[in-house]
């Protein structure tokens, strides 16, 4: 079963806090975790820059779901996730291609210098030789 639930009771106040329900607050990353993760997907061709956004590609939608907690700590915004194509992983699987639009507000952030330096103009399911 995975459902959390914690119960602080006071003399005459009693307060649930469900974490699983869809108003409670998240937890997110620290705002260096963050810059840490998204650097490594800079390197490993995950995540590109095109005009003033940033593209994140992978197969993993779990994967997705923690590009939006990096952005959410460092400020920015997701705008869209979209099935892109099937892959083929090996001989015999076929995965979902899954590409994240994301904005970050701050014009001059580390993370676009950080691009600039080690990044790449195209991730690494780019089929273009």
């Amino acid at each position: 079963m995975n459902y959390l639930s914690k119960t602080l009771e006071t003399k005459t106040l009693e307060t649930t806090f469900d974490i699983d329900h869809p108003d409670a607050i998240r937890i997110s990353m620290l705002p260096p975790q963050a810059q840490k993760k998204m650097k490594s997907w800079i390197r490993s061709r995950h995540l590109i820059r095109s005009g003033n956004f940033f593209i994140f590609e992978t197969v993993e939608y779990s994967t997705v779901e923690k590009f939006q907690d990096c952005l959410k700590a460092l400020g920015g915004t997701l705008i869209s996730v979209d099935p892109v194509k099937k892959i083929w992983i090996g001989q015999h699987r076929r995965v979902v291609l899954y590409r994240s639009k994301a904005s970050l507000h701050t014009p001059h952030h580390d993370l676009q210098q950080y691009w600039i330096k080690y990044g790449s103009f195209h991730t690494r399911f780019d089929e273009r030789i």
